[in-house]
Protein backbone atom coordinates (compact mmCIF):
# COMPACT_ATOMS: atom_id res chain seq x y z
CA UNK A 1 0.00 0.00 0.00
CA UNK A 2 1.17 3.18 -0.95
CA UNK A 3 1.87 6.03 1.73
CA UNK A 4 -0.88 8.38 -0.97
CA UNK A 5 -3.61 5.50 -0.54
CA UNK A 6 -3.04 5.55 3.45
CA UNK A 7 -3.67 8.98 3.29
CA UNK A 8 -6.81 9.05 0.66
CA UNK A 9 -8.30 6.20 2.87
CA UNK A 10 -7.62 8.38 6.08
CA UNK A 11 -9.00 10.96 4.70
CA UNK A 12 -12.03 9.00 3.43
CA UNK A 13 -12.37 7.54 6.96
CA UNK A 14 -12.16 10.98 8.44
CA UNK A 15 -14.61 12.07 6.31
CA UNK A 16 -17.39 9.69 7.11
CA UNK A 17 -16.99 9.50 10.83
CA UNK A 18 -16.77 13.20 11.35
CA UNK A 19 -20.56 13.86 10.96
CA UNK A 20 -21.27 10.47 13.42
CA UNK A 21 -18.51 12.44 15.98
CA UNK A 22 -20.23 15.48 16.38
CA UNK A 23 -23.72 14.42 16.38
CA UNK A 24 -22.60 12.03 19.33
CA UNK A 25 -20.22 14.75 21.15
CA UNK A 26 -22.46 18.02 20.39
CA UNK A 27 -23.87 19.98 23.11
CA UNK A 28 -26.53 22.22 23.19
CA UNK A 29 -30.12 21.75 24.88
CA UNK A 30 -31.23 18.07 26.08
CA UNK A 31 -32.62 15.64 23.72
CA UNK A 32 -32.40 17.91 20.73
CA UNK A 33 -30.52 14.97 18.64
CA UNK A 34 -32.83 12.59 19.64
CA UNK A 35 -35.57 14.78 18.61
CA UNK A 36 -34.23 15.17 15.27
CA UNK A 37 -34.67 12.58 12.41
CA UNK A 38 -32.92 11.77 9.63
CA UNK A 39 -28.77 13.14 8.90
CA UNK A 40 -27.23 15.59 11.80
CA UNK A 41 -27.23 19.30 10.10
CA UNK A 42 -23.93 19.92 10.12
CA UNK A 43 -21.78 21.70 6.97
CA UNK A 44 -19.00 19.94 5.62
CA UNK A 45 -16.76 22.91 6.98
CA UNK A 46 -18.21 22.37 9.96
CA UNK A 47 -17.77 19.28 10.37
CA UNK A 48 -14.11 19.68 8.67
CA UNK A 49 -14.81 17.05 6.22
CA UNK A 50 -11.75 15.99 4.19
CA UNK A 51 -12.47 15.81 0.46
CA UNK A 52 -12.36 13.84 -1.40
CA UNK A 53 -15.08 12.14 0.04
CA UNK A 54 -17.33 8.82 -0.40
CA UNK A 55 -20.43 9.87 -2.50
CA UNK A 56 -22.53 8.21 0.55
CA UNK A 57 -21.18 10.85 3.13
CA UNK A 58 -21.41 13.73 0.50
CA UNK A 59 -25.29 12.68 0.06
CA UNK A 60 -25.34 12.25 3.95
CA UNK A 61 -24.67 15.52 4.40
CA UNK A 62 -27.30 16.73 1.79
CA UNK A 63 -29.70 15.15 3.65
CA UNK A 64 -29.95 12.18 1.15
CA UNK A 65 -30.20 8.94 0.70
CA UNK A 66 -28.24 8.33 -2.18
CA UNK A 67 -29.35 5.51 -4.80
CA UNK A 68 -26.50 4.32 -6.77
CA UNK A 69 -26.94 4.69 -11.09
CA UNK A 70 -23.52 4.43 -11.97
CA UNK A 71 -20.15 1.50 -11.06
CA UNK A 72 -17.51 1.91 -12.75
CA UNK A 73 -13.60 2.40 -12.34
CA UNK A 74 -13.64 6.00 -13.18
CA UNK A 75 -16.92 7.70 -11.26
CA UNK A 76 -19.42 7.00 -8.94
CA UNK A 77 -23.07 8.65 -9.44
CA UNK A 78 -26.12 8.25 -7.60
CA UNK A 79 -29.26 10.27 -7.73
CA UNK A 80 -30.67 12.30 -4.59
CA UNK A 81 -34.67 13.20 -4.41
CA UNK A 82 -35.43 14.86 -1.25
CA UNK A 83 -37.85 18.47 -0.57
CA UNK A 84 -34.52 20.36 -1.98
CA UNK A 85 -34.44 19.61 -5.02
CA UNK A 86 -33.54 16.37 -7.29
CA UNK A 87 -29.58 16.51 -7.94
CA UNK A 88 -26.51 13.75 -8.91
CA UNK A 89 -23.80 13.30 -6.97
CA UNK A 90 -20.73 12.23 -9.16
CA UNK A 91 -17.36 11.23 -7.52
CA UNK A 92 -14.06 10.51 -9.44
CA UNK A 93 -10.91 8.55 -7.97
CA UNK A 94 -8.77 11.00 -9.49
CA UNK A 95 -8.88 14.56 -10.28
CA UNK A 96 -7.94 14.53 -13.69
CA UNK A 97 -11.30 12.06 -14.18
CA UNK A 98 -13.40 15.29 -12.89
CA UNK A 99 -11.77 17.64 -15.01
CA UNK A 100 -12.20 15.25 -18.35
CA UNK A 101 -16.16 14.42 -16.42
CA UNK A 102 -16.51 17.97 -17.02
CA UNK A 103 -14.92 18.95 -20.04
CA UNK A 104 -17.29 16.11 -21.69
CA UNK A 105 -20.13 17.89 -19.74
CA UNK A 106 -19.40 21.34 -21.31
CA UNK A 107 -20.53 20.26 -24.37
CA UNK A 108 -24.39 20.55 -22.66
CA UNK A 109 -23.92 23.14 -19.99
CA UNK A 110 -25.46 23.58 -17.10
CA UNK A 111 -24.60 24.73 -13.66
CA UNK A 112 -22.11 22.34 -11.75
CA UNK A 113 -20.92 22.50 -7.95
CA UNK A 114 -17.38 21.12 -7.96
CA UNK A 115 -15.42 19.71 -5.23
CA UNK A 116 -12.18 18.26 -4.51
CA UNK A 117 -12.85 14.82 -6.90
CA UNK A 118 -16.76 15.53 -6.63
CA UNK A 119 -19.29 17.23 -8.58
CA UNK A 120 -23.09 17.26 -8.42
CA UNK A 121 -25.11 18.27 -10.78
CA UNK A 122 -28.80 19.66 -10.43
CA UNK A 123 -31.11 23.44 -10.24
CA UNK A 124 -28.56 26.05 -9.87
CA UNK A 125 -30.76 27.20 -6.82
CA UNK A 126 -30.56 23.69 -5.07
CA UNK A 127 -26.45 24.09 -5.84
CA UNK A 128 -26.60 27.15 -3.94
CA UNK A 129 -28.29 25.61 -0.53
CA UNK A 130 -25.61 22.45 -1.28
CA UNK A 131 -23.20 24.52 -1.50
CA UNK A 132 -23.60 26.09 2.28
CA UNK A 133 -23.61 22.75 3.62
CA UNK A 134 -20.88 20.80 1.41
CA UNK A 135 -18.73 23.34 0.39
CA UNK A 136 -17.25 23.55 -3.67
CA UNK A 137 -17.97 26.16 -6.38
CA UNK A 138 -20.47 27.19 -8.81
CA UNK A 139 -19.49 26.45 -11.90
CA UNK A 140 -21.79 27.70 -15.21
CA UNK A 141 -20.68 25.76 -17.98
CA UNK A 142 -21.86 26.77 -22.06
CA UNK A 143 -22.39 24.50 -24.27
CA UNK A 144 -22.42 24.06 -27.89
CA UNK A 145 -24.20 26.06 -30.22
CA UNK A 146 -26.13 29.27 -30.60
CA UNK A 147 -26.73 31.47 -27.37
CA UNK A 148 -30.50 31.07 -26.11
CA UNK A 149 -31.39 34.85 -26.92
CA UNK A 150 -34.85 36.78 -28.26
CA UNK A 151 -35.17 35.91 -31.96
CA UNK A 152 -35.05 39.12 -34.58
Amino acid sequence: MTNRGTRTRRAALAAGLAPLLLAACGGGDSGSAAASSGPPKVSATEAGVVAPAKIEVIAGLTGCKVKIRTEADELREGVCRTKQGDYLVTTFPEEKLKRTWLDSASVYGGTYLVGTRWVVSGKPAVLERLRLRIGGTIEQLRGIGPSAGPST
